[in-house]
């Protein structure tokens, strides 16, 4: 009973055009599933290989909007298509996305965790390859942001995804 119970589910799973297992249900600003039927917000294509002067454009968009979940797609495209020395760079700058992803939605723990991460990482990117303003992104500043809204979190203070998000070339 129990192979037949697991066979039905995996049959009934979403799958895209190659056959991957694919969650096809629409999701919210903070990438939250909702209903099947529901207005959800259009989600990021995956795979779509950028400019990084593009990706960063469209992140900063997607972050402008409230969309820190849709933003780290980005990052993640840029991270899987992108030069192999930038990996550590765009996977830093995806952590601080689903930071405050996780830090929208009240997961204090795992928001303020992945902001301290991603502040990480980034420093340790920059001071590795002795660029702090790659792309035009001021990763100083990041760094910082991410440490203060982690604190924030921690602290008890309700995260406004569109109000909190960060400047990634800094503030004009």
């Amino acid at each position: 009973m129990g192979s037949t119970s697991s066979g039905r589910q995996a049959a009934a799973r979403d799958r895209d055009s190659e056959g991957r297992a694919r969650n096809a249900r629409p999701r919210d600003g903070l990438g939250r599933p909702l209903p099947y039927g529901a207005d959800g917000v259009a989600r990021q294509p995956e795979g779509v290989v950028r400019t990084p002067r593009a990706s960063v454009a469209e992140a900063q968009e997607l972050l402008d909007a409230g969309k820190p979940f849709h933003a780290h797609e980005v990052f993640e495209d840029a991270w899987k298509t992108g030069p192999e020395e930038e990996r550590a760079l765009w996977r830093g700058l995806a952590q601080l996305a689903v930071g405050l992803t996780h830090s929208a939605r009240g997961n204090v723990t795992g928001g303020a965790r992945l902001l301290r991460r991603g502040a990480g990482a980034v420093e340790e990117w920059a001071a590795g390859s002795g660029e702090s303003r790659p792309y035009g992104m001021d990763l100083a500043g990041l760094a910082a942001w991410a440490r203060e809204l982690a604190g924030d979190v921690e602290a008890g203070d309700q995260v406004d995804a569109r109000e909190r998000a960060p400047r990634l070339r800094g503030r004009a």
